[in-house]
């Protein structure tokens, strides 16, 4: 699938006047045509809901832009719950799903009146202690060997998620001992996953294991959260989810299990982050230096601390010389940032057409797990964040940081009397 970029290199160059690179820069309409084509395409199970997976993008800009066409949100952490309500999501239009969570995250969480989407049995207790048990309780399954995960998620036998099958009968009964009345259930297992089937199997696994919990402890499920990890295609050779397809194959299992046993309606919920706006956003960096020794390096004004994946996971991320669309790619570079680690580098090796110092590159695929995991290594400082609004407008969503943020939370007075 080919990559392009939702703006020209003049609009770029116009816009670099006032918002000095790099910046993050996402692109509205393909955000929102994009979450739309995902309600069409499950608007066949009456009460689906999407939960934007906070986590991805935590801009409550982004977040409430989403929130404007239905979305929910998917919160891991006590900031996140604010950026939720701050966009104007709350009650169960979150859901919240942590793991070795603190009292202050389960009371605001409480607070806000979230879905409660337990990583283990033994947080019931916890929870009831530290901010009382709410009347809609779910719990984090974790398959085993039923399901594969991926390098990012970890195997579900290796990962840290999520309840064993028989742990969960013992979670139910506890949970309906104690009163609560209402229940949903909850898995994911994978990240970046480009498998349609693999999300079918995924249902079909939580929809039988929702029969089994139904016949042995008489429980009505609400919900069935079926997580998120719907991938996008980094490379351009990729193929892109056909999530009509996926549906479609998750219509046919909830038909055949869950209808069949009488136990519908019951609501589906995804938590997609990287779908809905990873391949709508773009890190957009300026070419400071060029360096030839044992290999051709292009040094840019950007580092591994505005976008991670690819020094972290060896993750490909597609690049675009801006205005060198069309010129052939023989030219043969690494692509880095100045951090004080080789691994800092956008590309290893990459054909790319012959690039100059003043380039603009725009790295593709930045709009998910990408501002969201910078950091300050070397005293390096996040960027802005840009919003291309569906009128061609463009406005800042996140300023840059400055060094007096970066040094805010030392006491300089301090260090000057310091002996």
């Amino acid at each position: 699938m080919a990559k392009t970029v939702p703006f020209s290199k003049e609009q770029i160059e116009s816009i670099i006047k006032q918002y000095p690179t790099p910046f993050h820069i996402y692109d509205e309409k393909g955000i929102i045509d994009n979450a739309e084509k995902l309600k069409k395409a499950f608007a066949w199970n009456e009460g689906f809901h999407e939960y934007f997976a906070v986590k991805a993008a935590p801009n409550p800009y982004l977040v409430k832009l989403l929130a404007q066409h239905g979305f929910g949100c998917d919160c891991s952490s006590y900031p996140e719950l604010l950026i939720s309500e701050q966009a104007g999501n709350v009650g169960e239009n979150i859901m919240f799903t942590s793991n070795d969570t603190g009292d202050y995250e389960f009371k605001k969480a409480v607070e806000l009146g979230a879905n409660i989407n337990l990583d283990d049995i033994s947080h019931v207790e916890y929870l009831e202690k530290v901010a009382g048990l709410p009347s809609l309780v779910s719990f984090r399954y974790n398959p085993g060997n039923l399901k594969s995960g991926n390098a990012i998620i970890g195997t579900p036998e290796e990962a840290k998620y999520g309840c064993m099958e028989n742990q969960l009968f013992e979670g139910y009964k506890m949970l309906m001992d104690k009163g609560v009345k209402r229940f949903g259930i909850h898995t994911m297992v994978a990240s970046n996953e480009l498998n349609d089937e693999y999300f079918v199997e995924t249902a079909r696994i939580l929809f039988n294991l929702v029969v089994k919990l139904n016949r042995q402890l008489g429980i009505r499920f609400e919900f069935i959260n079926l997580g998120g990890g719907i991938g996008i295609p980094y490379r351009p050779e990729q193929n892109p989810v056909d999530i009509q397809k996926v549906s479609d194959g998750i219509r046919k299992e909830y038909e055949k299990i869950i209808v069949a046993n009488g136990l519908a309606p019951i609501k589906l919920y995804l938590e997609s982050g990287r779908y809905i706006t990873g391949p709508y956003g773009y890190l957009v960096t300026t070419v400071r230096h060029l360096k030839h020794t044992f290999r051709d390096y292009v040094g840019t004004d950007a580092s591994m601390n505005n976008l991670m994946r690819p020094g972290m996971y060896g993750a490909y991320h597609h690049i675009t010389v801006l205005g060198k669309e069309n010129l052939p790619c023989n030219h043969v570079y690494d692509v880095t940032g100045s951090l004080c680690e080789n691994n800092d580098k956008f590309a290893i090796q990459r054909n790319l057409p012959e690039i100059e110092i003043g380039d603009i590159l725009a790295i593709h695929d930045a709009g998910a797990h990408g501002h969201a995991m910078g950091f300050n290594y070397n005293g390096k400082l996040r960027s802005a964040e840009l919003l291309l609004r569906a009128d061609g407008s463009v406005k800042m969503i996140r300023r840059a940081e400055t060094v007096e943020d970066y040094l805010a939370t030392v006491d300089l007075a301090g260090v000057k009397e310091f002996k």
